[in-house]
């Protein structure tokens, strides 16, 4: 699933393509995307609606529009957005471009588009078809418990170190599900949390109340760093996603821990290891993350 540093990075392209631009038109295959709309009522809502402004909250994009609307965008597992020009013949998806995505397999998903004034078009491109789309007024958005009840931001000006002890200093839980429960802290999923506890020494199991304040000093530091660097590399792209001219990011190329398994830790001559948690997974090294 798209992290903060993959959504960031959508959200930045967004805005520098698609602002100012009007939807003129809508295509999909997959109107179950579409929560709470029919298709046909969902077309003609959005139609000439203008794009004001695109932010981020957590792993949620929302695109502000005239009118006072504004549209959700969720990515889920192995969804993303894609800016170019695609002919649609019957079923079949032709895309003319970005030049990136045409020849890229990921990017044969394509169930839904915006087509917009410039002659552009926005396109959600999903395997596995668990992204959602949800548009009503701004005010009904916003106010939807999936976003109020989200925690902070992690790169976020007022996130000082205090308020992060605070956090964490309450929670029993395993510190890896502290890091990746959106309602503590938001936008950190599978890949971040493993990195950051990685750079930190510290074991993904550890009882998050147990951390002493050195330890927690670690986390936040290495958050911050890791999390910059992700977004200056653009994300990680190990399998689904693509920015929005279907380019890859390229954090997978510098990650140490996730997705290592059974290769040398960089740090010491343990060797990476992954384990189950819960439904997730944990990669970290047994010789230099000690329980």
């Amino acid at each position: 699933m798209p992290e903060l540093p993959e959504v960031q990075t959508t959200v930045n392209d967004l805005s520098r393509k698609i602002i100012g631009r009007r939807i003129i038109g809508v295509w999909s295959d997959w109107s179950k995307a579409l929560k709470g709309f029919s298709f046909d009522g969902f077309k003609k809502t959005v139609k000439n609606k203008k794009i004001l402004s695109i932010k981020r909250r957590a792993k949620n994009i929302l695109i502000y529009l005239s009118d006072d609307f504004l549209m959700l965008i969720h990515q889920k597992m192995t969804g993303h957005l894609l800016v170019g020009r695609w002919e649609i013949d019957g079923k079949k998806i032709i895309p003319l471009g970005p030049k990136e995505a045409v020849s890229d397999p990921y990017n044969r998903f394509i169930h839904l588009i915006f087509y917009l004034d410039s002659g552009e078009m926005l396109a959600l491109s999903d395997a596995r078809k668990f992204a959602k789309v949800l548009l009503d007024k701004k005010d009904k958005i916003e106010n939807l418990p999936e976003l109020k009840n989200l925690g902070p931001e992690p790169l976020g000006k007022n996130f000082t170190f205090d308020k992060f002890v605070k956090l964490i200093n309450s929670e029993k839980r395993k510190i890896k599900q502290v890091l990746m429960d959106p309602e503590v802290i938001a936008g950190i999923g599978n890949i971040y949390s493993d990195e950051i506890l990685w750079q930190s020494r510290i074991h993904p199991f550890k009882p998050a109340n147990k951390l002493f304040k050195r330890e927690l000093k670690k986390i936040y530091l290495a958050m911050q760093s890791i999390l910059f660097k992700a977004l200056k590399l653009r994300g990680t792209s190990i399998s689904d996603y693509r920015d929005t001219a279907g380019k890859k990011g390229k954090y997978s190329d510098v990650r140490l821990v996730y997705r290592r398994e059974g290769q040398p830790c960089p740090r010491c001559d343990g060797k990476i290891v992954r384990v189950k948690m819960g439904g997730r997974s944990a990669h970290y090294c047994p010789v230099c993350q000690k329980l």
